[in-house]
């Protein structure tokens, strides 16, 4: 139940560790290896503990840890702590019990509650994806100053919709989820929703295989459902290509939104004209109001985002960790905080200091053995980095030499480092065809040969990649 309902990173690193040792009358104890992960458990995961328990257990389940902790000589010893909500106050009384019957419970398939009001609609949103926790650099900020004015004037403002595109792990879902929270402060009378694409398709195809009646399908009450919303946020719209029917019925509860003033919000690893097995009527909507990008952060917005990371996790990072895990992992801001909570852990779990070795250590064994698998993503990001171009402008048709070199060079080493068809590599570098790629190829094999300071770009970032 647990490893469905936390991030994979997450749930590796906090949960695998942890040993059941004792189950009698309702109280499950389990092991954890320091008080650090007892604390870390307690503060960011005590909610979905505690679902689990009283659907595991029953409304009278109770949960203890037995931490190990260090004494004088270094050895081990055991200490047993009940389950406390760290959540509610920064100082908990280490006594209290939980109260199993007031957990949230949240519903799958709300549309097919008979009677729902607006008042009763959960928003789905994650109160750590606030904009305090947002980090600000140039390869975000029109995303967020975007953000800000709709969240203060929602389904008034010409960015609607607004659509937030960028390849994985740039910080998407952190930026609608912030929006959608920032709406909350300045208008808590409207009802916000926050949704994956994902489970939009899946609550509409249980729509459509139900009915409540021989007049009446659940569709219906899906559709008035969504039309119900003030601020509907959809995550990773790309997940609905090819799904025909499903938007189909989008595109109705755009428009209904649309018209009556309230505020869409979409996400996408593509620009609205890049997504395929889309109708075109849904992309023309998406076009509507304002297309935001989102590309990987330079170094010193990495920076920035470590530090607050660690904050937030309560651990202080030297600067040169700080520096080093910055400068190394440049995939995406998701595999590089994942990086940290990792390097958090492994420092708990065998008591030592934060130091640059450790983090040499950690980046040689997991990051760098996971990068030798290069992605034409990845190659993109390198590229624009290294060049300074934005992916924005990779991906449109502007002839401007360096555009036009940064698109060569990504398919160079699209076709030197990963086993994609050239057709594919055209395709990801902003829609071009076979003979294009086949041209890019010849054309870098030349400037390597005749161009020094060609050449020196693309070497560093040759060593970037490896």
């Amino acid at each position: 139940m647990i490893r469905e309902n936390v991030p994979a990173q997450a749930f590796s690193t906090w949960f695998e560790p942890i040993k059941p040792v004792d189950y009698r009358n309702g109280l499950l104890t389990i092991q954890v290896p320091s008080d650090f992960f007892y604390d870390y458990l307690e503060t960011h995961y005590i909610k979905v503990l505690k679902a689990t328990i009283r659907k595991v257990l029953g409304p009278e389940g109770k949960l203890e840890y037995s931490i190990m902790m260090d004494n004088n000589e270094n050895k081990p010893v055991v200490v047993k702590q009940p389950s406390v909500d760290r959540t509610n106050t920064k100082n908990p009384p280490k006594q209290i019990q939980i109260d199993f019957e007031n957990v949230e419970q949240k519903i799958l398939n709300p549309f097919a509650l008979p009677g729902i009001k607006k008042v009763d609609i959960a928003s789905n949103l994650n109160e750590n994806y606030c904009m305090e926790n947002f980090v600000v650099g140039e390869c975000n900020r029109v995303a967020y100053e975007a953000g800000l004015a709709v969240a203060k004037n929602p389904g008034r403002t010409s960015f609607n919709p607004m659509f937030v595109f960028s390849p994985t792990g740039m910080g998407k879902t952190h930026i609608c989820q912030a929006i959608g929270l920032e709406t909350k402060k300045y208008h808590p009378e409207l009802t916000v929703l926050y949704v994956n694409a994902e489970q939009f398709l899946m609550q509409f195809q249980a729509s459509c295989r139900n009915n409540n009646s021989p007049n009446k399908s659940n569709r219906d009450d899906f559709v008035h459902f969504y039309q119900m919303i003030d601020v509907l946020i959809i995550d990773d719209i790309q997940f609905l290509s090819g799904k025909a029917k499903t938007q189909d019925t989008l595109f109705h509860i755009f428009n209904h939104l649309q018209q009556t003033g309230k505020q869409l919000i979409f996400t996408c690893d593509k620009p609205p004209a890049e997504i395929k097995d889309m109708e075109q009527r849904l992309i023309s909507r998406f076009k509507w109001g304002l297309s935001a990008e989102m590309s990987m952060p330079d170094v010193e917005t990495r920076r920035n985002i470590l530090k607050r990371k660690a904050y937030n996790e309560g651990v202080e990072l030297p600067e040169d960790v700080v520096n080093y895990i910055a400068e190394h992992i440049k995939t995406n801001v998701r595999e590089m905080e994942g990086f940290l909570i990792s390097l958090i852990a492994q420092s708990s779990l065998n008591r030592k200091s934060i130091t640059i070795s450790l983090a040499k250590q950690m980046v040689e064994r997991f990051v760098n053995n996971s990068n030798r698998e290069i992605t034409i993503t990845y190659i993109i990001n390198a590229v624009c980095e290294e060049m300074g171009t934005s992916q924005a402008d990779f991906f449109t048709k502007s002839r401007k030499r360096n555009i036009v070199q940064a698109r060569q060079l990504s398919m160079y080493f699209s076709k030197k480092y990963t086993k994609a068809p050239l057709t594919v590599i055209g395709e990801q570098c902003g829609g071009k065809d076979h003979a294009t790629v086949i041209h890019a190829l010849k054309t870098v094999a030349n400037l390597l040969d005749t161009d020094k300071q060609f050449r020196a770009v693309a070497d560093k970032i040759e060593q970037t990649l490896l």
